[in-house]
Parts: C-alpha cells; sequence; structure tokens
C-alpha cells in the first residue's frame, strides 16, 4: 500500500472533491431537473399520469421509484461480493473508476431521452444510479484510512461540504440554460434539460480525475496468489463478516440506520416530485428550492460535526431523528407554497447532517488497524440501499394503491420511529 499520512490536508481535499463530482448527479438527476422533466414528459391530455413500459401500465412516479428501486436492490446483492474482491486483490481504485465511467456516461445518454424512448432512458436512469452507488461506497471506504478517529466527524463533514458547494455549482449553470433557454437559441423544449443531463456526465467524469490521481492504491489483504475469483470472494467476506460479530457497537448501530435511512434517503429522492404533484411549483420554484437546501446542507454538516463534539453522535443523531419525523407529519397536511419552503428549508438543515454523521459514526466503529475498509464500508452501503429500496417500493406502492402522494409521506414517519427507538436503545445500552 502507498504511504498515508493521515490527515493530510491534500490528500482529504483531493478525496472530497469526489463528493464535489458525483453530487451533481444525486442533484440533478435525483433530485431536481430530471425528476421535473420526466413528470412533464410522461405526463399527457390521453393518459394522465399513466406511462406504457415495455406494455405495462403504471403511474409514472411510480415507475422512476420502482426503477430506482431496482438499481439499488441490485447492487445491493452484487455490492459485498464485488467489495470483498476490491480489497482480495487490491482494487479499489479501479473498481471505483468503472463505476464512475458507467454513471458519467450513463447520465450522458439521458440527453436522448424523451417519452417515445422512454424504456431507453429508464435503463440509462437505472445504470446512472448504479454507478453512483458503486463510486460512492468505495469513495466512503476511504474514510478511515485518510483520517484519524478524532478527525472523521469533521472529514466526513467535509465530504459533504464539498459535494454540495459542487452540485450547486452545476445546478446554477444548468439553471440558466433551463430558465433562459433563449441566451442561448434554444427553441427545442426538451432541449435544455437534456443539455443538464450531459453537462453532469461531463462534470462527473471531468472532476472525478482529481481524486483518481491522488487518492493511493490499497494493497490487497492478503496472499491471493493461485486462488480463483470465488475464492478471493469467499475468504475475503468471511473474514469480514467474522469481524463484524466480533464488534457489538455495528451490530447495534446498523439495525438503527437502516430504519431511518429507509426515510431520509426516500424523502430526499421524491421531494421535487412531492412538489410537484400536491402544488404544482413549476420548475423554476423547484430548482430554487432545492438549491436552497443543498446551501443550508452545508451549514447542517459541519453543525451536527461540531454538535456531536459536544454531546456524542448518538445523542445528536435522536435529536436530528426526531426532526425528521415532524417533517414527514407535516408533509402530510401540506397545502401552501410558503409551508413547502419551511419544510424545504428544515429537510437542508437536517439532511447534510445525518448522512455526514451517519458515514463518520460507522467510520468510528471500524477498528484502526483494518485494511479492508471496503468490505466493512459494503455493510454499511448495502443497508443504506436496501433501505432505499424498501422506502422507494413503499412510497411508490402506497401511491399507486390510493393515488394519494400525501399518504406515501406519512408512512415514512414509522420508519424514522423505529429507527429513534434503536437509537435510544444503543444510547442506554451504552449508559448501563
Amino acid at each position: 500500500m502507498e504511504a498515508i499520512v493521515k490527515n493530510n490536508k491534500k490528500l482529504i481535499r483531493s478525496w472530497a472533491m469526489f463528493d464535489w463530482a458525483n453530487s451533481a448527479y444525486n442533484l440533478v438527476i435525483t433530485s431536481t431537473i430530471f425528476p421535473v422533466y420526466y413528470t412533464a414528459i410522461t405526463t399527457t391530455k390521453e393518459h394522465g399520469d399513466v406511462v406504457r413500459f415495455f406494455g405495462i401500465e403504471v403511474v409514472n412516479t411510480a415507475l422512476s421509484n420502482f426503477s430506482l428501486a431496482f438499481a439499488y436492490l441490485l447492487m445491493s446483492f452484487s455490492l459485498p461480493f464485488i467489495s470483498s474482491y476490491a480489497d482480495a486483490k487490491g482494487k479499489k481504485k479501479e473498481i471505483m473508476k468503472f463505476f464512475t465511467y458507467v454513471g458519467a456516461v450513463a447520465c450522458m445518454c439521458l440527453f436522448f431521452f424523451k417519452l417515445e424512448t422512454l424504456e431507453i432512458g429508464i435503463i440509462c436512469f437505472v445504470l446512472a444510479a448504479m454507478g453512483y452507488i458503486g463510486g460512492v461506497l468505495f469513495n466512503n471506504s476511504y474514510l478511515p484510512l485518510l483520517a484519524t478517529v478524532d478527525q472523521q466527524d469533521k472529514v466526513s463533514a467535509q465530504g459533504f461540504a464539498y459535494g454540495y458547494i459542487g452540485c450547486v455549482t452545476l445546478q446554477i449553470l444548468c439553471f440558466i440554460v433551463v430558465l433562459k433557454p433563449e441566451w442561448f437559441g434554444i427553441t427545442d423544449a426538451s432541449l435544455p434539460a437534456r443539455i443538464s443531463f450531459l453537462m453532469v456526465g461531463l462534470w462527473w467524469l471531468g472532476f472525478s480525475m482529481i481524486p483518481f490521481k491522488y487518492l493511493p492504491k490499497i494493497d490487497a489483504t492478503e496472499n491471493n496468489t493461485g486462488k480463483s475469483f470465488v475464492q478471493n470472494v469467499r475468504d475475503e467476506f468471511g473474514h469480514v463478516i467474522q469481524k463484524i460479530k466480533g464488534i457489538p457497537e455495528i451490530k447495534q448501530f446498523l439495525p438503527a440506520f437502516f430504519f431511518y435511512a429507509i426515510g431520509v434517503q426516500t424523502l430526499m429522492i421524491v421531494a421535487s416530485s412531492f412538489g410537484e404533484k400536491i402544488l404544482h411549483l413549476g420548475a423554476e420554484r423547484l430548482i430554487a428550492t432545492i438549491l436552497l437546501i443543498q446551501l443550508v446542507a452545508i451549514l447542517g454538516a459541519f453543525l451536527m460535526s461540531y454538535l456531536s463534539t459536544l454531546f456524542g453522535n448518538i445523542k445528536v443523531l435522536i435529536v436530528v431523528v426526531m426532526i425528521w419525523i415532524g417533517i414527514c407529519i407535516s408533509a402530510f397536511y401540506l397545502s401552501t407554497p410558503l409551508q413547502f419552503y419551511i419544510i424545504a428549508a428544515l429537510v437542508g438543515l437536517v439532511m447534510g447532517g445525518i448522512q455526514s454523521l451517519s458515514r463518520s459514526t460507522y467510520s468510528k466503529l471500524i477498528p484502526t488497524d483494518i485494511k479492508d475498509t471496503t468490505a466493512f464500508f459494503s455493510f454499511y452501503d448495502v443497508t443504506e440501499k436496501v433501505a432505499i429500496v424498501i422506502g422507494l417500493f413503499s412510497f411508490g406502492f402506497i401511491e399507486q394503491v390510493t393515488h394519494n402522494i400525501r399518504y406515501s409521506a406519512l408512512v415514512l414517519s414509522l420508519f424514522f420511529v423505529i429507527g429513534l427507538l434503536l437509537l435510544i436503545r444503543i444510547l442506554v445500552s451504552n449508559k448501563s
């Protein structure tokens, strides 16, 4: 393994640039322009919000939620084995590159997404999500290698802050193209959004070259000479499982994280569609609102990092989850744009904090002498991805059955309540 000096500012900045690069996907494709564009082109006078996907009739937003759920489910099954292989063979950086290239190119291909190419567009949408998921796992796994335990909350927050600043920067550029197409001589109404998708792919790919240049190559965790792919994966996977079984703190934290992640990740993904369906805010106000959320999230990430030094990670997470419960219940009664903006500001404040603090909390639980951090973090990422699958499926299923997206938001509060109770259990057990 290349010599790593922990808490090296240049190396940490390079690592944080991966968040800068790929967060553009999470904002533009998952949260803002793509959901608005997708809802607009798939809602017609003849069929309303119902589309035909490979001959099957389905509600448009339910289809996008099911598609994302499929991507996350597939990655959830494969990531533990991919990460085990990466650690065993010392290919962390190479596989991180692979997922990034797949995701970025898929985003570029969304430039061709129109209603008549719905099936191909959804496939690219799924591939982009898979690329993002895989890249995030490998990037997360570098955190305990780059920072000492006492600095991991701060470094994790720095990564998320870079991500929020980067995605807002690109979002503003996309915003200009979408709102002022005449400045660029654009007359096709669908072209500004599709140009944004292309810009995301180029941004993602281009800025990822910085961490790819500076992040160290990690050596294989064991001598793999003569071992097959299956043997490498089996041995590494079994090795990590045995280690996790001996760390009760991880076994306590992951179930709590699982339940509150169902709510957090699902709300982040469906926020734009929710606002458009309930209040018909339009693209301009929705995108501006999401931009506000990202800016507030920067403050939230550093605020939660600071509070964790005063009160401890678990206590801060408990308070944040309680705020999320209030957000879900408030969303059920949402009726005016002002109420939406207030909820959006709250979402921004707790969104950055809970993501950053969850990542660093888990990182702190990994023993400092561990080299196979990718496999360790795969359990964290798989927990989150399975949570997203359940969240998106629940959200889409309830809307499909009730045709009322408000009930979908209300049900998410139940997952937060379970997560809250499990966090309280961790707090109580640590005191006893």
